[in-house]
């Protein structure tokens, strides 16, 4: 009895469609709304409502989570996805805000092999079979400041689409055999290049540090600075296009 309340509380909301604040916010944040269409963006809409609505939204630290900083989170997150099979980011159950830096305590590992435990200040962490934890305060930045180039959704999203198939190492699931291969190879030349210090700049050096992270910062390359990322690395940037069917290069100024 509860749960059919429930549900059609849900997709009462849903049938109703953004709130107009919901409106203006993303026009005023995201200058990529009106890069996509119609379809795209009725689609991106609704998967973004079911986001806000479905996902436990936990605060840290005595902090208070508001629907615009689920919506700012969802948003960029199911764009991300947009191309995707629905369900795509269905593994995230819960996301949860601090206010800033989260300071991760007690033994961990970023490399193969080297493990410690010393205090590490971290901005997002996508944890395995786990929520989503990001730094509020860097999700605003990533927003107000797209030039610098940076996004720490896309980023920890990217790590969960990698681990879709138990194992992060930089290649999500991938059926089509022939940009499987392409990918392979385009992704092996780029992180080398990164590894060796050879990289022009366009991915952040912090990709060297595994493939599972070049992957993701490879992905806030190919949104945030996708005309950079295009002349330093086509062949990355053809794969990483083709795989998330999209074209930043349409509503990013070169």
């Amino acid at each position: 009895m509860f749960g059919s309340r429930r549900r059609r509380e849900r997709e009462a909301l849903l049938q109703a469609g953004f709130p107009d604040d919901w409106h203006r916010l993303c026009a005023e944040r995201f200058p990529w709304v009106a890069g996509l269409d119609d379809d795209q963006r009725l689609r991106w809409e609704r998967r973004t409502h079911e986001m806000v609505l479905d996902t436990f939204w936990e605060a840290a630290r005595d902090f208070e989570v508001t629907d615009e900083m689920a919506l700012t989170v969802a948003a960029q997150a199911q764009l991300l996805v947009l191309e995707q099979p629905d369900g795509s980011l269905s593994a995230v159950r819960a996301v949860v805000l601090h206010p800033t830096t989260i300071v991760v305590e007690g033994e961990h590992s970023q490399v193969d092999g080297l493990v410690s435990d010393d205090p590490t200040p971290i901005l997002g962490e996508a944890v395995e079979h786990g929520p989503l934890l990001f730094a509020w305060d860097e999700v605003l930045h990533d927003v107000e400041h797209p030039e610098v180039g940076r996004n720490v959704v896309l980023h920890e999203c990217a790590h969960v689409l990698d681990q879709l198939d138990g194992v992060f190492d930089g290649t999500p699931p991938i059926t089509d055999p022939e940009l499987a291969r392409d990918w392979v190879r385009a992704c092996t030349s780029a992180y080398e290049a990164v590894v060796e210090g050879t990289d022009p700049g366009v991915v952040d050096p912090y990709g060297g540090v595994n493939p599972g992270e070049f992957l993701a910062v490879a992905t806030e390359a190919f949104f945030c600075e996708p005309h950079a990322l295009h002349r330093a690395h086509p062949d990355l940037a053809d794969v990483l296009g083709r795989y998330y069917g999209l074209d930043p290069r349409r509503w990013t100024r070169a």
